[in-house]
């Protein structure tokens, strides 16, 4: 089937709120989103149900469909219990703050316990450091430079990302998405 947008506005302007079956976004960091050429085809194949829509509408020949702008899925995704870890994962369970200095920008990470100095690259010895507070800190130990993170690292649970994801809402959050992203209180920063 071939599916033609007829709208002045860019089709990339609608994307799905993927929420899973229990109407949980499957993540917040970045948040579930679909192209509306996959939430499509997702409605098609029957893996989702519609939740809400856009004003907007494709058609074909012999097809016509408000976009969905917010879909659930039909059968439950259980969500991993450990995230993996990863730059970007350490960078969200530091909230993007560099635990040293507080900065936000120009981020790195830096190994607690040196590499060097037989510290391993784990969720327990790995922070968010931006780049000056590396370079100051460098190989050495934080006894040494006088530098302790403000938050010890820790292994985080995915629901510890996602509250953290919560305090990053994307540039864009259409009205349908509301009720879905904020059912319980946000952490505080």
């Amino acid at each position: 089937m071939t599916v033609h947008f007829h709208s002045t506005v860019s089709p990339d302007s609608c994307p799905a709120l993927v929420l899973n079956a229990d109407f949980r976004p499957l993540s917040y960091y970045p948040l579930s989103l679909w192209s509306w050429q996959d939430a499509i085809k997702a409605v098609v194949l029957d893996r989702v149900n519609i939740v809400s829509q856009y004003e907007k509408v494709v058609r074909s020949p012999n097809f016509e469909m408000r976009l969905p702008s917010v879909v659930s899925l039909k059968t439950y995704v259980k969500p991993s219990r450990q995230p993996a870890f990863t730059r970007f994962n350490v960078f969200l369970r530091d909230r993007f703050t560099c635990q040293y200095c507080a900065a936000h920008e120009d981020l790195t990470f830096d190994h607690v316990i040196p590499r060097s100095k037989g510290g391993l690259t784990t969720w327990e010895n790995v922070v968010a450091a931006c780049s000056p507070c590396n370079l100051r800190k460098s190989d050495r130990l934080p006894a040494d430079v006088r530098m302790w993170p403000a938050r010890m690292p820790f292994q985080p649970t995915v629901n510890d990302l996602h509250q953290n994801g919560r305090l990053f809402p994307p540039n864009y959050l259409h009205d349908s998405w509301v009720d879905y992203l904020y059912w319980d209180s946000v952490l505080e920063p």
